[in-house]
């Protein structure tokens, strides 16, 4: 992943850049709870920037404890109020919730990973989007498809205490 381009800026409620970062032992952890195998550029991400927003307040990639921790609620949901019939040739319902929710966006839509391959859960629309085999692809496609949101270039990072994650 290339991130000469992102700008670590300040929390905007502490005024403070110190970040919240995953560890090697938590990736791992992650990877063996969930019999999964994250990418390089996620492991990377999660592990230089951590917690935080990228993007304006776009982008919201979590931490292995975070997926963990949510995941069986967020599938209880997908599983409830799947409306996501337009995109069922991209991937059935059945795949949705083989998959992983490795993050979200400001406007509600899920990021999700299944076999390396990562997928958008748009909010306001039925359809389902591939996204990327890498994060970096993935956050790229999100930030300048123009498909979700308007294209913007900006990269800035606010990092946040995971502890603050409200689901």
């Amino acid at each position: 992943m290339n991130f000469d381009n992102y700008k670590i800026i300040p929390n905007y409620k502490s005024n403070k850049t110190d970040l919240f970062l995953a560890d090697e032992e938590d990736i791992l952890a992650c990877e063996k709870t969930l019999n999964i195998a994250f990418d390089t550029d996620y492991k990377e991400y999660v592990l230089s920037f951590g917690s935080g927003i990228l993007g304006g307040t776009y982008v919201r990639i979590f931490l292995p404890e975070t997926i963990i921790l949510t995941l069986a609620e967020w599938k209880n949901r997908i599983d409830e109020y799947w409306f996501w019939d337009e995109g069922k040739d991209v991937l059935t319902k059945d795949e949705v919730l083989n998959s992983i929710r490795i993050g979200d966006t400001f406007d509600g839509d899920e990021i999700i990973l299944l076999k390396n391959e990562y997928f958008i859960l748009p909010r306001n629309s039925e359809m389902i989007y591939k996204a990327g085999n890498t994060l970096d692809e993935t956050i790229t496609w999100l930030c300048s498809s123009g498909i979700l949101t308007e294209a913007f270039s900006e990269r800035e990072f606010e990092p946040f205490d995971p502890s603050d994650l409200e689901e």
